[in-house]
């Protein structure tokens, strides 16, 4: 049979893309279950979106028959006014990930060189690769970017670094002071995409300055989402910040109305609501010391997050506990795609979901793979 037409214009390096694979939604395994499920692979907030982002919600659906401000002013300006940055110094995406392909579009050609690390978020590597650009794979170090390593692996060809500080899938986070010494390592013209999107839950002094080189107009741009902490992942928002210059440019691709008209009226609403965060990362820090003993208590092997999930090893098959999980209504992501060919990325979910979790896979411990698949 031949291939279609299509592929005669269909660049080599694009057939060598492999797509991220999205998590199984819950609707999905409810229906084929016939009961109800819990989702704990999507890093999602538990207690779901701000009362206040909701009611911002309601009162602009109204006007949903109208294109969206394609600036995004309001939300924008709030945004310059917490971090103390000029307007000009704000992008808003359809997430952070439209914002991390945005980068690579704006920067990168076939044969440019895109640095990230292995076991590093999955979208990196695709924002390098879908520009046919270059890959370049750090391997970690302690479970985290190796910042030494990747500034030595920069070469002429190197045009973008994409970091993930805290890093999903691991939960494992470097400090402010490792990264200056870092930036001051590398060529000026080299742009750092850092990806804070669990920013909010990290804890830990030291952790990160990163809006100081936003405002020293370091190639730097520092992204930050409202699909995580704030619980507005269904409506893709987040930005992006840097110097106008950077900004500028990346204005010249960005997709018109890339941030739609309800999602910056709940973002907006949600930056307001302090006590909605508050509420987020406490819960997300008693849950987190729960479900960490009592893993211990069962013998199982996790690394240490500061995020709002767990990187957990069975030491089986991760795409077998996978299944069995899926059999007892728990959907978790297994990561072999990242390199952990036995561990489980899961979301630290409210207290009866982890109890159900923790019980799922006490039973799974030495029960056979299911003969069908979910």
């Amino acid at each position: 049979m031949n291939a279609h037409p299509i592929y005669e214009i269909l660049p080599a390096w694009s057939r060598k893309i492999c797509p991220y694979p999205p998590g199984k939604p819950i609707e999905e395994v409810e229906r084929e279950l016939g009961r109800t499920a819990i989702k704990l692979a999507s890093n999602e907030n538990p207690l779901g979106p701000s009362p206040k982002a909701v009611e911002a919600i309601r009162r602009c659906l109204d006007r949903i028959h109208l294109y969206p401000d394609g600036n995004g002013y309001y939300l924008r300006r709030r945004l310059a006014e917490i971090h103390g940055l000029d307007l000009e110094q704000v992008i808003l995406g359809a997430g952070s990930t439209d914002l991390i392909e945005l980068a690579s579009k704006t920067f990168l050609t076939p044969g440019d060189e895109g640095i990230t690390s292995e076991s590093a978020f999955y979208i990196y590597r695709l924002a390098i690769e879908e520009m046919g650009g270059t890959l370049i794979q750090v391997p970690m170090r302690r479970m985290t970017f190796d910042l030494a390593a990747i500034a030595r692996a920069v070469s002429p060809r190197t045009k973008i670094i994409y970091l993930g500080n805290p890093n999903n899938p691991t939960g494992t986070c470097f400090t402010a002071a490792e990264l200056d010494s870092f930036l001051e390592r590398l060529p000026a013209r080299v742009l750092v995409v850092l990806d804070e999107a669990y920013y909010e839950y990290v804890g830990r002094p030291g952790y990160s300055h990163s809006i100081e080189y936003v405002r020293q107009g370091r190639n730097v741009l520092v992204l930050r989402t409202f699909s995580k902490v704030h619980g507005l992942a269904g409506l893709r928002i987040g930005y992006g910040l840097g110097h106008p210059e950077l900004i500028e440019c990346l204005n010249r691709i960005r997709s018109p109305f890339n941030a739609n008209s309800v999602a910056q009226a709940a973002a907006l609403a949600a930056l307001d609501d302090r006590e909605h965060v508050a509420r987020s990362v406490e819960l997300n820090a008693q849950e987190m010391k729960f479900v960490t003993e009592e893993l211990t208590l069962l013998g199982v092997r996790y690394q240490p997050s500061v995020g709002n999930f767990l990187l957990v090893d069975t030491g089986r098959d991760c795409e077998e506990d996978f299944m069995r999980l899926l059999h007892e209504g728990i959907i978790v992501r297994p990561m072999k795609l990242y390199g952990f060919p036995t561990s489980l990325r899961v979301t630290i979910g409210r207290h009866e979901e982890n109890e159900q979790f923790l019980a799922a896979l006490r039973r799974i411990a030495s029960a056979p793979v299911p003969a069908t698949s979910a």
